[in-house]
């Protein structure tokens, strides 16, 4: 089964907030990449998800580590595997299964995030 992880990102010079969490679904040779405020919790309200681009897959595996190009440190705090089909198009909406630290279905459309019962 494929797999995802949730990265704290800190330090990076494009984020205002000083701190978010990248989202990181396998797809491949690499990960679709997305931008989130918190961690999803199960049946809390949609947050905004900003795609950014693909990461290496080294960062589905436990590290922590500074990030290339001087772009702050991430560390991976939650990883599992999901189901489901990750679309081709990169703008289309993604509904998985997710199975792991984290579990439900995740959506994300229209800008959104969310993680809901199955």
């Amino acid at each position: 089964m494929p797999r995802y992880a949730l990265l704290r990102h800190t330090g990076a010079p494009d984020d205002p907030s000083g701190c978010h969490v990248d989202l990181l679904l396998e797809d491949g040779d690499s990960c679709r990449t997305w931008r989130l405020s918190t961690v999803p919790q199960l049946n809390e309200e949609a947050q905004p998800a900003v795609p950014l681009p693909a990461h290496r897959r080294v960062w589905l595996e436990p590290r922590s580590a500074a990030v290339s190009g001087n772009r702050g440190w991430a560390e991976r705090i939650h990883a599992g595997s999901y189901s489901g089909v990750l679309p081709k198009a990169a703008d289309a909406d993604v509904t998985l299964q997710f199975e792991g630290d984290l579990q439900g279905c995740l959506n994300i459309a229209a800008g959104h995030c969310c993680l809901s019962n199955p």
